[in-house]
């Protein structure tokens, strides 16, 4: 079996001395290297299709970019690229949202923004933003007005409530 090293190099998996995963991992990376406005790594299905290789062989090649530092797991199984300089917040989600209260300027009683627009700000999935939206509301910073209704801010958390 051959396939491309994003540099219209052919490879084949039995002859190299290197594993598939990290023959992989080097075309990945060069493909990051070249593609500037690269965010995320392909799906896993994606890369499993186009190498012709298992889940595990493309997760292990996912795990070979994080050790290097290029890339690093995201909710909802997705990998983010990560560029020298680029700044990330590892904070939880949960405190990232609660930031928008005060990055947004919003106070009590003022509608919060619905889970899909969060889930598109934030680059995760609605479930994934659903449950951390949930943790706020049982610590009492957002109130919810039930299904389809509108949350609303409860309190506007302080800094050591976030912490």
């Amino acid at each position: 079996m051959q396939w491309s090293t994003g540099e219209g190099e052919r490879v084949s998996q039995a002859a190299s001395p290197r594993g598939t995963f990290q023959q992989i991992a080097d075309a990945l990376k060069t493909q990051i290297d070249k593609d500037q406005g690269m965010a995320e790594l392909p799906p896993v299905s994606e890369v499993m299709d186009r190498y012709a290789v298992s889940r595990g062989v493309v997760l292990r090649s996912y795990q070979v970019l994080r050790r290097s530092g290029d890339a690093e797991p995201v909710p909802g199984g997705r990998w983010r690229v990560i560029r020298s300089g680029d700044p990330v917040d590892r904070r939880p989600l949960e405190e990232r949202i609660a930031a928008v209260i005060k990055d947004d300027g919003l106070e009590v009683g003022a509608p919060f923004p619905s889970a899909s627009a969060l889930a598109s700000r934030f680059g995760v999935s609605r479930p994934t933003v659903t449950k951390a939206l949930d943790k706020l509301e049982a610590v009492g910073v957002l109130a919810s007005g039930g299904q389809g209704k509108v949350r609303t801010v409860r309190a506007v958390p302080s800094r050591e409530e976030r912490s």
